[in-house]
């Protein structure tokens, strides 16, 4: 189920697109937070016979441990065997050699000194299979910032450093907690006698990988989301008469909460309570600590990166509520075990408007969190989308709560902090528009009343309810140059919509700045950011539709830090990962193609020559056999007195060595000596190549005029202007509306 090594690789006028093909139909698929030790990243994506890892970049296999791995593990042979083999028959060390054969797995990989600096792109260095024998629907890992395996240790998770942790639910309704290597497994360990001769004995959950598989019971239907976070530290465990020793293990053990959402009953959240750090009992279950049956199902979960105890729940089309499983809802008591409450609260719902002019709500496509759990954005089935500030991470605050005489603005609505709609989704808004634009011809009945409800079928809130989109928030790591920042992946129907938001804070600023007309300061204000739209995606899905999207952070292959996008030359700080039915695709933005320079500044005019040097298109020169231009005086006006004859001399490349000079009085010819009086009155035909000289040196005179007026530019006192205007049109705005004017009208 292993992708294709080699990709296809498509560049576009905005990207370069690199298309894996796969044998499987595609699920789900995630990008692993944590690099590889040998800097690798991680993806992981469910397929219809389980999971499939794939490392991808980093440094490379040293060539004769793989070209080893290609002879087999043994040297034995089909049919007769050699004539010098010795057949031992009875053997002292048969029993001592016996065990080795299914001892535990061993992996020493051996990787080259440095990655490939120069290889146009990343390649998959390993893959591996772990066989489900059913489809596996949904995957989840921790939301944590990405980083290296030296920095992974989040919250004190020591075991982050080595080991992969995510969850998985498959279509038998079952939900594994799976451990794995960070290291990818050698060629050798791929290549073992044991694997090749049963066929079984790759299965998950065997530990040939060194994998552990940990059950999660209580579902009865086939989950619809997980999401999980870890267990951090200062999560209370005083709570029931068992908390000393809760207390205890909560020290020693690492765990994470897995949370699983269905539609059994009416709609169920189930939440687990996983130790990561030992090795689980052979076929040991762990039950729910929480179990909440809701009124409708849940759309989507996420939890909170910064609040690890706070869950997104996402219950469209009604509101996306906040549930803490942490707080109690009631009372404690002394029958419940473990450091959680059996019982969870529900913080806060938020509303999406209304459809108008109906009094349904909107379908609410996705949300997650941004500005570290400080923030939701959520997109809508119309096209829609918006921010709702929880902590007052907006420039303008005041926040929906926690802040001092703020409060929850709105009661059956609440309020977008600022909004916009996707471009290119207006025929969601707006369907007669598409209906009079596609000329087709239905049949509406004649009555009104019929007529009414025929519209209202055809294009109702009910239109939207088979719209599908998707938002990934991916946290980009703070550098030396710039601070810690996220970056907002979305989609919406298809491949023909979807955009990526580099900066999500910067973004947020300058829609701020835009809402309330003041623009946005080129000196004092944030860098101008908007709202990326990536084209031509189906030039690398290849007829298949789009499923989902990721993204992966770029991370500098010299130092390993993380390509933030910053500088004008570096693009994107992430790369899209475009999930198709039976593909993906990694889409790069192209560093020397239009769309390179996202929310950049260009601070002077660029010359002739420096465009001209950096242009990638095709330039069309002259033959050199030939002139670039001549001139021909085809005047055949009346004979005039030139006063300034040396305008003439200096300007029309005439010969002194002529001794017959052709005036413009239709091929009259003067004689020799009157050949000095006929210059100054009207200038002789130039030779070919030789009228207008000055037409040649065009480019390097503007080129010198350019550098003049950039030498005379006094840049200080040009940013004082600039601040006196600023000035003005602030004390224009603040005087606005008050006074009296007086209109006078013309009869």
């Amino acid at each position: 189920m292993a992708p294709t090594t080699a990709p296809r690789v498509r560049r576009t006028a905005q990207n370069t697109q690199y298309t894996y093909n796969l044998t499987s139909r595609i699920h789900a698929v995630q990008t692993y937070p944590v690099l590889s030790p040998q800097g690798a990243t991680i993806l992981i994506y469910g397929h219809e016979n389980g999971i499939t890892i794939v490392w991808r970049g980093g440094r490379r296999f040293k060539p004769e441990v793989a070209k080893e791995a290609e002879r087999g593990p043994t040297s034995k042979q089909n049919g007769k065997p050699p004539a010098d083999a010795v057949m031992i028959l009875d053997s002292d060390d048969e029993e001592d050699a016996a065990p080795t054969k299914g001892g535990p797995f061993v992996n020493e990989p051996q990787f080259e000194e440095s990655a490939d600096a120069d290889a146009p792109y990343p390649e998959i260095t390993q893959t591996l299979d772990l066989e489900f024998g059913t489809a596996v629907l949904h995957l989840a890992t921790l939301p944590m910032t990405p980083c290296t395996a030296e920095d992974a240790a989040w919250g004190g998770t020591e075991i982050l450093k080595e080991k992969i942790v995510f969850a998985a639910s498959c279509a038998t309704r079952e939900v594994f907690l799976i451990t794995l290597p960070l290291v990818p497994p050698s060629p050798l360990s791929k290549a073992r006698a044991e694997l090749q001769e049963n066929l079984l004995a790759g299965k998950a959950g065997n530990g040939k990988w060194g994998e552990t598989l940990t059950p999660l019971h209580g579902q009865t239907k086939c989950s619809d989301g997980l999401a999980m976070t870890l267990v951090k530290s200062k999560t209370p465990v005083e709570r029931s008469k068992s908390s000393e020793r809760s207390r205890s293990e909560s020290k020693a053990v690492p765990r994470v909460i897995v949370a699983a959402h269905a539609s059994d009953a009416c709609g169920t959240l189930r939440l687990w309570d996983v130790p990561i750090g030992s090795v689980p009992k052979t076929a040991k279950r762990i039950e729910p600590f929480q179990a909440e049956y809701l009124p409708k199902p849940l759309t989507s979960i996420s939890f909170n990166p910064t609040y690890s105890t706070q869950l997104l729940c996402n219950a469209s089309p009604d509101a996306v509520r906040i549930y803490d499983y942490a707080l109690a809802s009631m009372a404690p008591d002394d029958m419940s075990e473990g450091p959680f409450p059996s019982q969870g609260s529900w913080l806060i719902s938020f509303y999406p408007p209304f459809a108008r002019p109906t009094s349904s709500r909107k379908p609410i496509l996705a949300a997650s969190w941004i500005a570290h759990g400080r923030a939701i954005f959520v997109l809508l089935a119309d096209g829609q989308w918006g921010i709702w500030d929880i902590d007052g991470v907006s420039p303008q605050g005041p926040a929906l709560f926690g802040k001092p005489g703020s409060g929850i603005r709105g009661d059956a609505l609440t309020e977008f902090n600022v909004s916009g709609y996707v471009e290119g989704t207006s025929p969601l808004r707006n369907p007669a528009s598409q209906r009079v634009s596609g000329g087709g011809s239905d049949f509406v009945p004649m009555t009104p009343h019929s007529r009414r409800d025929a519209l209202a079928a055809s294009y109702g809130p009910e239109r939207l309810a088979s719209v599908k989109g998707g938002i990934v928030v991916t946290s980009v790591p703070a550098s030396a140059t710039t601070t810690a920042d996220e970056s907002v992946a979305l989609w919406i129907g298809g491949a023909e919509h979807v955009f990526v938001i580099p900066g999500v804070l910067k973004f947020w600023d300058a829609q701020v700045r835009k809402g309330a007309g003041g623009g946005v300061n080129l000196f004092s204000g944030a860098q101008p950011t908007r709202m990326v739209r990536l084209n031509d995606l189906s030039v690398g899905l290849m007829g298949e539709r789009c499923t989902g999207v990721g993204a992966i952070v770029r991370f500098s292959s010299e130092s390993g830090d993380a390509i933030t996008g910053s500088s004008n030359e570096q693009g994107l700080p992430v790369e899209l990962l475009v999930q198709g039915e039976t593909r993906l695709v990694v889409v790069r933005e192209s560093e020397t193609v239009v769309g390179t320079r996202i929310g950049g500044v260009v601070g002077r005019r660029k010359r002739l020559g420096e465009r001209a040097g950096q242009n990638s298109a095709i330039v069309v020169y002259p033959r050199p056999e030939q002139p670039g231009s001549v001139a021909y005086n085809l005047s055949v006006g009346p004979r005039r007195k030139i006063s300034r004859s040396g305008i003439l001399d200096d300007t029309f490349d005439a010969s002194p060595s002529r001794d017959t000079t052709t005036t413009a009085g239709l091929g009259q010819t003067a004689p020799p000596e009157s050949a000095a009086a006929a210059t100054q009155q009207l200038p002789s035909r130039p030779r070919s190549g030789g009228g207008l000289a000055f037409a040649d040196s065009l480019s390097a005179a503007a080129d010198v005029q350019q550098q003049d007026e950039e030498d005379d530019r006094d840049v200080e006192v040009e940013m004082l202007d600039i601040m006196e205007i600023d000035r003005e049109l602030d004390a224009m705005d603040s005087g606005r509306g008050r006074g009296r004017k007086k209109v006078i009208f013309d009869s």
